[in-house]
């Protein structure tokens, strides 16, 4: 693999890399309900827009109605009076405002209905977006649990591992020192038989010492015996006979 392509490759490596933290869960989710809660604004923004503009047209309304009902009071004031053509001309212009009426009632109602839609879709948006907001945080906690269970399980790993090795080095150990015991053993009895001891000048004479020796002390036994059955036949006291002194040796 030449110097680029091994620069590519760590390239898109650490673009993953950071684009796999990006795409964090929590993070993730929490985006999400960001954006819905900015959705659900706007809707209410477009909710409290509806709802002055048909303030608007209730006032507008409102004054309409003020006015034909000034013009029919002029018009019987003016039918009192016996001016029936002034009667006629606030009758007229009255009628000429009844459309403008029947046009605010139908936009106001259609506003209303707009109005409630909203209304009715704002509290359905809400429901969804509590709902989602529980479970994201649902799902933040068991992501995080989640997360903590695998760190945890990843350390009782490193552990599991460490403590292998540990338990190796001390069967190692446990031999070595078994093994040692076993020496230290082993030279013990070679010492308790003599095969081995202080180092003298004469090689093939040693061995011929230990077994001179060996039987002068069996002598000795058999006479200490010998002595004591004697003296147990006699009755009398017991007297340790004189021992041999020292081993037998030929000369160099």
């Amino acid at each position: 693999m030449g110097l680029f392509s091994r620069l590519a490759l760590l390239f898109r490596i650490r673009t993953r890399a950071a684009l796999e933290k990006a795409e964090e869960p929590g993070a993730v989710l929490d985006y999400a309900y960001t954006k819905q809660v900015e959705q659900i604004q706007q809707l209410r923004r477009a909710i409290a827009d509806i709802a002055t503009n048909r303030k608007q047209l209730e006032l507008q309304q409102t004054q309409l109605l003020n006015n034909v009902d000034k013009l029919t009071s002029q018009a019987g004031q003016a039918l009192r009076l016996g001016r029936e053509d002034l009667a006629r001309q606030a009758l007229q212009r009255k009628e000429l405002f009844v459309p403008q009426l029947h046009n605010y009632e139908r936009q106001i109602a259609q506003l209303r209905e707009q109005e409630e839609r909203l209304l009715q879709m704002e509290q359905d948006v809400a429901t969804r977006i509590e709902v989602f907001r529980t479970q994201k945080e649902m799902a933040k906690v068991q992501y995080h649990a989640a997360q903590a269970q695998v760190k945890l399980r990843e350390s009782l790993g490193g552990i599991s591992g460490e403590m292998g090795e540990i338990h190796l080095a001390m069967r190692r150990a446990q031999e070595k020192i078994l093994t040692m015991q076993a020496r230290a053993n082993a030279l013990e009895e070679l010492l308790e038989q003599g095969v081995i001891g202080e180092q003298r000048s004469l090689g093939a004479g040693d061995a011929l010492d230990r077994e001179l020796q060996r039987i002068d002390m069996q002598q000795n036994v058999e006479l200490q015996l010998q002595a004591m059955k004697e003296q147990l036949q006699l009755g009398g006291r017991y007297t340790q006979p004189k021992q041999i002194e020292g081993p037998t040796s030929f000369p160099e």
